[in-house]
């Protein structure tokens, strides 16, 4: 018994020593979004397929949510993405897709669409029904957004503080929005 716990701790010895000689390549992070394709916020993991290279493919999963009195909202994107670059500066491209959900408590308002000299209403009265739409009109909750990445990415050659900005275009069948951004921070290790 002694002669297997004693080869167990040179063999684990060994292992770690030979783990310490090769560098780090921070191939995966953690980080918090804020716009993107989590669409309001989202806490993700990003990770590259090639876990020797950081300018290689990968993927991110990410969770948001949130609730209050005038609602609540969930999303839940999942993006394929390839980083090019090096020395910790990189470019991202991306495409994926959100799945997400929301209920907004809104009730239901009506406005005047024009007035006379005096201030009354003589146009005609509409109504507006608040719906769920987010940028784009959403048919129905729960829904899918398709994302897009265009982006810039640090990463530390070690790991550590890495964070990111991006053009993240928005689409489903009823639209496309080209102007939608994000920006994140977090931790690459």
């Amino acid at each position: 018994m002694k002669k297997l716990a004693l080869l167990f701790v040179l063999l684990f010895s060994s292992f770690a020593s030979f783990s310490q000689d090769q560098p780090v390549v921070p191939t995966r992070s953690v980080y918090v979004e804020l716009g993107g394709s989590g669409l309001a916020y989202s806490f993700n993991y990003d990770f590259r397929f090639d876990k020797t290279r950081i300018d290689s493919w990968g993927m991110r999963v990410g969770a948001g949510a949130f609730a209050n009195e005038g609602g609540s909202f969930y999303s839940l994107p999942v993006m394929a993405n390839r980083l090019y670059g090096k020395d910790g500066r990189y470019f991202e491209l991306g495409l994926g897709m959100t799945f997400f959900g929301m209920n907004r408590n809104n009730e239901p308002y009506s406005y005047c669409q024009s007035f006379d000299s005096n201030g009354n209403c003589v146009g005609p009265l509409v109504t507006d029904e608040s719906d769920n739409d987010f940028i784009l009109k959403v048919d129905g909750s729960p829904s899918l957004m398709g994302t897009m990445n265009f982006g810039y990415r640090s990463i530390p050659e070690d790991g550590g503080f890495t964070w990111r900005v991006n053009m993240t275009p928005i689409f489903n069948n009823n639209g496309f929005w080209p102007l939608f951004a994000g920006v994140g921070f977090g931790y690459a290790f």
